[in-house]
């Protein structure tokens, strides 16, 4: 059986170069400017999108908890003096971050101090 001329000896080798040259091309292209991206990169994204609706959720649950407990004042004026990076244990330790059947969450506790030190 006879080859066709462009599958024979300098024909073949650049007939393979470009198809690896187009391969390449179109996995740039793909992967840089069309949104292609990994299942592993997929799965964090959506880890990280659950969370953050999580957390979006539940901080004004926080702050309404907060508010409505007793001597509420008084602990947003402690809650105000603590330092800031020392607030969302402060939230926590008031069980206003922990919801039924869960722990306390940091996110959560977090979020819902700085809500607290927005408002007046």
């Amino acid at each position: 059986m006879k080859l066709p001329p462009i599958l024979q000896g300098d024909s073949l080798t650049r007939l393979l170069q470009g198809a690896a040259g187009g391969c390449v091309i179109t996995l740039i292209v793909g992967f840089g400017w069309a949104g292609w991206t990994l299942q592993s990169n997929a799965q964090k994204l959506a880890a990280q999108s659950a969370a953050s609706a999580v957390v979006a959720a539940l901080a004004p649950i926080c702050v309404d908890k907060f508010q409505h407990a007793s001597d509420a004042k008084a602990t947003l004026v402690a809650l105000k003096a603590t330092d800031s990076w020392k607030q969302d244990t402060f939230v926590e330790k008031g069980g206003w971050a922990t919801f039924p059947g869960s722990q306390p969450n940091q996110s959560v506790a977090e979020a819902c101090a700085k809500m607290l030190n927005e408002q007046k």
